[in-house]
């Protein structure tokens, strides 16, 4: 399945166990192999923002390993 990052930018972000992370605002891609590094994430209200990395504007910074689309809500799997 292709997507446009058009097309999931403000999706909301949820982790293969069911807990949800925020809205998608960005995504950081690796230019030397053009794949996806990171995806910018602006976290919910209900998440810890401290137990993850950040970027200057209190963005998630999550780790991109895979993510599959569930009608309005995408599911990640958070690399390392």
């Amino acid at each position: 399945m292709r997507k446009f990052v058009t097309e999931l930018r403000g999706k909301t972000v949820m982790t293969n166990d069911g807990q949800i992370l925020g809205l998608i605002d960005n995504f950081v891609v690796d230019t030397a192999t053009g794949g996806i590094a990171h995806v910018l994430v602006t976290p919910s209200e209900d998440v810890e923002a401290r137990l993850f990395q950040n970027d200057s504007v209190g963005r998630l910074v999550l780790p991109f390993k895979s993510m599959r689309a569930v009608k309005d809500v995408v599911v990640m799997e958070l690399g390392k």
